[in-house]
């Protein structure tokens, strides 16, 4: 007997690369230190912050944020309009279509999943977009960074 309240997520194999070009895009695509990824950490690190890359906000979550300050408990992410299905450049995929259209919408739930628990653990999440400009968003996690700075001496 299924029990309804576990949530059944269906797995789609993944396909073979739809032509040769295809395959090297695929494989050139790096999962960290992309350039929106590194002009945000030079901009913020210019401002004299120092954080953590591409770790683990909660140890025991198998979730990998690409800043972090533990302190503070500020995380953030750079979020591909491809692979995280940005509405503004967010692109559907012609080849393969199924396949990707459901590994973006997995994205999609794992990326809100993530942000519901560690803000549940008191953590402060902040999504960045690749195509915003990093230095609206650096400003944008500075401020933030400063209020929670304050509000921890404050809570001493």
């Amino acid at each position: 007997m299924i029990n309804p309240k576990k949530e059944i997520k269906r797995k789609i194999d993944k396909p073979k690369a739809s032509s040769v070009a295809a395959l090297r895009r695929m494989q050139a695509a790096k999962p960290k230190n992309t350039a929106p990824e590194v002009a945000l950490r030079s901009l913020i690190h210019h401002k004299g912050f120092r954080y953590r890359i591409d770790t683990r906000p909660l140890r025991e979550l198998n979730r990998r944020a690409d800043i972090v300050f533990r302190k503070i408990k500020v995380a953030i992410y750079v979020d591909g309009c491809f692979w995280h299905g940005c509405l503004l450049h967010g692109t559907q995929a012609k080849a393969n279509a199924a396949y990707w259209s459901f590994k973006i919408k997995q994205n999609q739930e794992r990326d809100e999943d993530t942000t519901k628990i560690l803000e549940k653990a008191g953590w402060k999440v902040i999504r960045v977009w690749e195509h915003e400009d990093p230095a609206k968003a650096s400003e944008k996690i500075c401020r933030v960074i400063r209020k929670r700075r304050s509000q921890l001496k404050n809570d001493f």
